[in-house]
């Protein structure tokens, strides 16, 4: 890269960084401010929100790249975890603006705290990861790792609300659907993480042999 995109892919790093950090701050506020439980009980919750999780690892990705010198960079900057990240916070925007978007109707700063969660930086992460990541190469056969993470949140999900009675989303409520209806969305999300793995593995094949520089 000459230096004016080494200076764009630093400006876009330093927004995610920014953006990311206080919106998830700004969720973990709001989380503690309207608890019904106590605050252990209520950091559980907190992060037991797919997107959440997700926002965490895009921030934390994009803080290590964007500091560029510590042991989890070569980890960070591989082609295969932003990749990974990138499907990742992809299903998270998709599953809110297609499904929960319309479920209810925040305001204030609630508002502008999941426009940037579910919106402006799912959206500004990939454009990261299209103009700015080296294009390797993928094959379909890397994106099997790739699905342990959303498979061990379901886990954690089912045998937490089994304990609890307390589910993040709707779709995998158990209480309000039962395990086969649960069972038969949660593997339609893994349809959709597939389909949008292997998405991405064809953009990284088109963008190799045509490259955006």
């Amino acid at each position: 890269m000459n230096n004016k995109e080494v200076t764009f892919r630093k400006i876009c790093l330093l927004a995610l960084v920014v953006l990311g950090w206080f919106a998830l701050a700004g969720q973990f506020y709001l989380i503690i401010l309207n608890r019904v439980t106590s605050i252990p009980g209520t950091i559980i919750r907190y992060f037991s929100f797919f997107t959440i999780l997700t926002n965490f690892l895009v921030a934390v990705c994009s803080t290590v790249l964007l500091v560029n010198k510590n042991r989890w960079h070569q980890f960070f900057s591989n082609a295969k975890t932003i990749t990974a990240i990138t499907v990742y916070i992809t299903v998270v925007g998709l599953v809110y603006n297609v499904i929960l978007r319309f479920l209810w109707s925040p305001e204030g700063f609630q508002s502008l705290i999941d426009e940037l969660l579910h919106t402006a930086i799912p959206v500004l992460f990939i454009l990261f990861w299209i103009f700015f990541m080296p294009k390797a190469g993928l094959k379909s056969k890397d994106i099997l790792p790739w699905l342990l993470y959303p498979f061990i949140y379901v886990i954690y999900i089912l045998i937490r609300g089994a304990f609890t009675g307390l589910y993040p989303y709707p779709f995998i409520d158990v209480k309000e659907l039962g395990y086969n209806k649960v069972l038969l969305n949660s593997g339609m999300l893994v349809i959709v993480f597939v389909v949008f793995s292997l998405l991405f593995v064809g953009v990284d094949h088109y963008f190799k042999k045509q490259p955006l520089f």
